[in-house]
């Protein structure tokens, strides 16, 4: 019988879930609003099984509670079944895990070690794991990284012009988005194995954001750094930024650190620059000059960075847009490609605006494609293995 597996993306105050039957979806929701307006919206793609309502308080006080929440719908769903592994997005996975993993106490202290580094994301992520363990203690925890892809960087995309002991304590480019990034490639591998062989730079655009550049499935360089701070600019982050600005802000505005981050992490980004949104739905529809502005800058940073992975990769045969953003947005896709040419890239604007496969034209002698991401399912991929794993050992 194919195995259950529950597919866990725990934020600060959410909790997406995909249940899956073997490589079916068998369920799909979210559960938002944690400790605010807590609510709860399902549906089962095998069933009639819809839920879409607030939950009360206590069950949206914390990832536990509302997991608890959650259990009676999918017993329900599942008929007498029972879960058989729950598999974690987990974004920093550190040095030493470099691909995904049975999760033990061990590993989440390795883990929650690694908070500072992404303290947006792994604090919530490592939340949701503790409530599924409380939640399903017979099922396999597995935990799959956002950073494992990028292990493979060379060591000159991999460190920082610093003093080499920060280095050797993980002081380092790590890089984000490592599953999405995998999943396009598992994606290319099949579908179009002639552009998976080739030069690849993937935009992951979305309120996090980050390129890669990618040779024959391998990560190559990243936008994102050490933390997912870097790069790109993003919803609420800043990305690239002089460390002097840091310098500045700490010494002489006199700001804590802790507001400092605040500031980075959160008030920055398309939010920061517009002063309306951190949204691109709502930029794109906006009058107002500055929405605009924000518009502009994101698309100057991605086409710097394409620039710069054109020429890690000693050229360039494919460019896929993918992510929120990088899915649905086109004129961000337009205005990213427009005066290319010089690069041998060019897309075709009908194309483009049907949010075609391959939008670019048939001259260009780069491919564009917009390909959408699906990180749950390589999270199902990895839990799979491992859940099979360890039933051949046993």
């Amino acid at each position: 019988m194919d195995p259950v597996i529950l597919v866990l993306n725990s934020g600060s105050s959410s909790i997406k879930f995909t249940l899956y039957s073997g490589d079916t979806v068998q369920l799909k929701g979210q559960i938002s609003g944690l400790g605010a307006q807590p609510h709860i919206s399902l549906a089962s793609r095998v069933s009639d099984t819809r839920v879409d309502r607030q939950l009360s308080a206590d069950e949206g006080r914390s990832h536990g509670a509302s997991l608890a929440a959650l259990l009676p719908v999918l017993e329900q769903e599942l008929g007498g079944r029972s879960v058989d592994a729950v598999g974690h997005r987990v974004v920093h996975g550190g040095v030493t895990h470099t691909e995904p993993v049975r999760l033990t106490a061990e590993i989440l202290e390795d883990l929650k070690a690694l908070e500072p580094l992404a303290p947006l994301h792994q604090p919530h992520n490592l939340a949701g794991i503790t409530a599924a363990r409380e939640a399903f203690p017979e099922a396999m925890q597995v935990a799959c990284f956002d950073t494992a892809f990028h292990r493979s960087h060379p060591w000159v995309n991999d460190t920082f012009a610093l003093p080499r002991p920060l280095y050797d304590e993980g002081v380092r480019r790590y890089g984000f988005h490592g599953l999405s990034y995998e999943y396009i490639c598992s994606y290319l591998k099949q579908v179009h194995p002639e552009i998976y062989k080739g030069r690849l730079v993937v935009a992951h655009l979305g309120n996090g954001a980050s390129m890669c550049a990618i040779r024959e499935g391998q990560s190559i360089g990243s936008t994102m750094g050490f933390t997912a701070l870097d790069g790109l600019p993003m919803g609420t982050r800043c990305g690239q930024l002089d460390p002097g600005v840091v310098l500045y802000l700490l010494t002489t505005k006199g700001m804590s650190p802790d507001a400092v981050s605040d500031l980075l992490y959160k008030q920055s980004g398309l939010k920061g620059l517009s002063g309306i949104s951190q949204d691109m739905r709502t930029l794109t529809q906006s009058d107002d000059p500055k929405a605009a502005e924000a518009i502009d800058y994101f698309v100057f940073r991605i086409r710097r960075e394409l620039g710069g992975m054109a020429a890690v990769l000693s050229g360039l045969d494919t460019v896929v847009f993918t992510g929120g953003i990088g899915e649905n947005a086109a004129l961000v896709r337009e205005k990213v490609c427009a005066g290319q040419e010089w690069l041998g890239l060019e897309i075709d604007p009908v194309r483009n605006e049907a949010g075609a496969e391959m939008i670019s034209t048939d001259t260009s002698s780069i491919n564009v494609l917009v390909i959408p991401t699906d990180e749950e399912a390589m999270i199902r991929r990895h839990t799979e293995r491992l859940l099979g794993s360890a039933a051949a050992g046993a």
